[in-house]
């Protein structure tokens, strides 16, 4: 099976005023194989969010590793690291972070755009993404006609539209009820299972968690602990 992700002894430290270095992660090495559905728990302030970022390529190690589906972006340039983000990684985010202005089909035109430079692309593939979270009807909605849970559906068609190599998940369900977080949970696992999609999901909820293969929990900026599935 092929390492998708790999960390070697990461650590990320912040710095506070002149000469004080808090540390947020201490030393996390990880393994993670293509088609895996990865959940991430811990209490608040343990790395979390921290570890997620730098994998995504949005912050930079202190020390340590990153490899994303054989890429090291550890000690690369801002611009190159943005150019393995863009081609390797896809976002979902507790906040949705969809762009007001434009329907569900134009936020993902949008993220097609950014992706290859390119304004031509395929209409069929775009709608079949909508159809399979089951958004066909709300393609030419803008965000604030949409739910919370089929904003939610149309961050995540966003961050599939461009095949990733992984999908990022911060809290995803986190600002969602009980019914519109099975929905995106659904989809979460059909992109899993289906279509082998490896997934790294953050998140507080441990019935969210259950839908992964494996959990990892963190505390004090270290993996205490992983579970396997099944």
């Amino acid at each position: 099976m092929k390492t998708i992700l790999k960390t070697e002894d990461l650590t990320k430290s912040y710095r506070i005023g002149k000469k004080i270095d808090v540390p947020a992660l201490r030393g996390v090495s990880l393994d993670i194989q293509e088609g895996e559905f990865v959940a991430i728990m811990g209490p608040s302030g343990c790395g979390k969010s921290t570890l997620l970022h730098l994998l995504g390529g949005l912050l930079s190690p202190t020390t340590g590793r990153i490899i994303i589906d054989g890429e090291d972006i550890s000690n690369v340039s801002d611009a190159k690291r943005t150019d393995i983000r863009r081609r390797k990684i896809g976002f979902v985010f507790q906040r949705f972070n969809l762009f007001p202005t434009l329907s569900a089909e134009g936020n993902l035109k949008l993220a097609e755009r950014i992706h290859t430079g390119d304004h031509s692309h395929d209409d069929s593939k775009r709608r079949e993404v909508l159809r399979l979270l089951k958004l066909e009807d709300k393609m030419h909605h803008k965000p604030l006609e949409l739910s919370g849970g089929e904003q939610q559906r149309v961050a995540l068609a966003r961050a599939v539209i461009n095949e990733p190599a992984i999908i990022l998940a911060d809290e995803p369900t986190g600002n969602l009820d009980t019914e519109n977080s099975k929905i995106v949970l659904d989809m979460f696992r059909r992109l899993n299972e289906e279509f082998n999609q490896t997934i790294i999901m953050i998140t507080h909820n441990p019935e969210a968690a259950a839908v992964c293969s494996r959990t990892i929990n963190m505390r004090d900026g270290r993996v205490v602990e992983e579970e396997r599935v099944g």
